[in-house]
């Protein structure tokens, strides 16, 4: 079973489930962990290959991976600690898983809270996609993920988000990183079923005016979706939650009380 920690409310009945993105791990919600203690119990989940999940068998997971797979990863960690219907946040990657989970077992989520949220690749992300496709077998899985982080996160204010991911990357091994890395050519077809088929789950999107290659898709969603609210971060990139904690815990949390 995947590496998970629960932070156990004295009150509350409610449950936030955080789920990371590709190459990092539940580290990621550092800034949230204070103020979201203060009113829900709390779990958080390393991916597998990710953070402390990173020392399970290898064995475990001998197939190619899949989105089905690893949500159902997260839902096997649910039914163990038997958590009833909760809230979801999910950062970059993790928001696919998020919503692919509300996909799968919607009666599993109350709402969700998705930063730096890909609904769509546009041209210069499937450009990456195809180049790191090409290269993942004969180059160092770190010169191509520190190349995509600078191209995700090129600013000097996405400095801290962008070395958080680069640092928790770093304890994935080559083989680990192509296996994520060939999921990346279910995320098209898995974000076109998700547009066509919309989910009636509350949704917060929360996103930077700086992360140009995912906002756009997301305000175009938006503006389709009558469940769904968008907050846009200023002067802000794609990790919301590292860069601009405070906005982020206030828009987050506001959201879920409101849903409780």
């Amino acid at each position: 079973m995947l590496y998970n920690k629960r932070y156990i409310h004295p009150n509350s009945s409610e449950w936030v489930v955080f789920i990371h993105g590709a190459g990092g791990s539940s580290v990621v919600w550092y800034k949230q962990l204070k103020e979201f203690k203060a009113h829900f119990n709390l779990l958080m989940i390393d991916l597998r290959g990710h953070g402390k999940s990173s020392d399970l068998s290898e064995a475990i997971w001998k197939e190619e991976y899949t989105f089905q797979e690893i949500t159902m990863d997260i839902i096997e960690v649910l039914d163990y600690h038997a958590i009833p219907p909760a809230h979801f946040a999910g950062v970059s990657l993790g928001t696919i898983i998020a919503r692919n989970l509300a996909e799968l077992e919607p009666s599993r989520v109350k709402s969700m809270v998705l930063a730096g949220a890909v609904t769509r690749l546009n041209i210069q992300s499937r450009v990456l996609v195809f180049l790191g496709n090409t290269f993942k077998k004969v180059i160092p899985y770190m010169w191509l993920y520190s190349l995509f982080a600078f191209i995700i996160m090129p600013r000097k204010q996405h400095e801290e988000s962008r070395n958080l991911f680069i640092n928790e990357a770093k304890k994935l091994c080559q083989k680990e990183f192509i296996r994520w890395f060939k999921l990346t050519k279910d995320i098209n077809p898995l974000l076109k079923y998700f547009k066509e088929k919309a989910i009636n789950i509350p949704t917060l999107y929360v996103m930077g005016d700086q992360d140009l290659m995912f906002l756009e898709p997301v305000k175009n969603i938006v503006e389709k979706q009558s469940n769904s609210i968008l907050k846009i971060v200023e002067k802000c990139g794609h990790v919301v939650n590292v860069e601009q904690p405070k906005l982020f815990n206030q828009y987050a949390l506001t959201f879920i009380q409101g849903q409780t």
